[in-house]
């Protein structure tokens, strides 16, 4: 079986032996990724990260090996993949764009270093102590998915004056995101006058029956919560709203690309190749504590316009100057 496949047999010792004593070894350090996504719509982040890694010195073909777990939203494989892991000993396990596998990493581990990459405060959820000194095994990056909801939904309803029923799509399988989600869009629609209604979908035929219950209702436009299964079925998100003619938003880019209509937030690229940064600063003997948690603070405003063009929707000239980039 290849190390890049789910590996469905377990065993080996429960003890953790240390980076020191692995780089005495002559097998090359092995480093676990985990995201909540599907392994043909992540490449472009998988290459982020081994970007970062070489960065650092580290290349898979020479001296690091790197398995990559590919959930397609099924966060119930976790407990026992996080187990596998840790009985056979990982160097390091980075959970960018996963908050799910981020807090389980945590809870399964407090001897192997755990690189995250989590939408929202990471001490409010408990990952770390503090920014600077992030304590223990733990650090990563905040690329706040979450925070910028109420901006988001702003954004959205500069875009489309006229709606006024947007519905809100969350994964009840990705608790911090559900929750974070909910909470933030119900006080920003409060402010901006707008009805929200919130639909669930943790599966790939659930997507399809939240579309079908969104067209009884009768919605206007629609919020796409941030989520690593969600990223990774953005083609059937782009069809499913072109064929309902649904506008849309997602946080990351790359929803766009596939034909959603607009996105804000930052680049999740570039969270992969600074998780990649500091995995490989790990390998190299760094401490988890002595890496300060890294936020972002570079936000994309990214607009379709040819589907905006198919929804006969125009868009305000002074929105589209705002905008970091047009797709054509």
């Amino acid at each position: 079986m290849r190390r890049r496949e789910f590996i469905a047999t377990f065993g080996g010792a429960v003890s953790v032996w240390p980076i020191t004593a692995r780089a005495q070894q002559s097998t090359p350090p092995v480093v676990a990724l985990i995201n909540g996504g599907a392994p043909d719509a992540s490449a472009p982040y998988a290459a982020a990260f081994r970007k970062g890694l070489s960065e650092m010195g580290y290349d898979e073909q020479k001296n690091v090996m790197v398995e990559y777990h590919w959930l397609k939203g099924q966060y119930a494989l976790l407990p026992d993949l996080l187990d596998n892991l840790i009985r056979r000993r990982v160097a390091v396990i980075a959970t960018p764009g996963s908050a799910p596998a981020s807090l389980a990493a945590k809870a399964a581990t407090a001897t192997i270093p755990i690189v995250f990459g989590v939408g929202d405060d990471p001490v409010a959820r408990g990952l770390i102590a503090n920014l600077a000194k992030p304590g223990g095994n733990v650090t990563g990056i905040n690329s706040f998915a979450f925070e910028i909801n109420a901006k988001r939904l702003a954004l959205m309803h500069e875009l489309l004056p006229k709606a006024t029923r947007f519905a809100v799509l969350v994964n009840p399988n990705n608790a911090p995101s559900a929750e974070a989600t909910s909470n933030e869009i119900r006080k920003a629609a409060h402010g901006l006058g707008l009805d929200v209604l919130f639909f669930k979908a943790s599966t790939s035929g659930e997507i399809d029956a939240a579309f079908s219950a969104m067209a009884r209702e009768r919605v206007d436009a629609l919020f796409i919560a941030a989520d690593g299964f969600f990223n990774g079925r953005r083609v059937q998100f782009a069809t499913l709203a072109m064929r309902d003619r649904l506008p849309a938003s997602f946080f990351a880019r790359e929803m766009i690309e596939a034909g959603l209509l607009m996105s804000y937030g930052t680049s999740l690229v570039d969270m992969f190749r600074q998780v990649g940064i500091y995995t490989g600063s790990i390998l190299n003997g760094t401490k988890p504590t002595d890496l300060p948690v890294l936020q972002s603070t570079k936000f994309e405003f990214v607009i379709n316009l040819q589907t905006a063009r198919s929804l006969q929707i125009d868009i305000p000239p002074t929105l589209l100057a705002r905008a970091d980039e047009v797709i054509e």
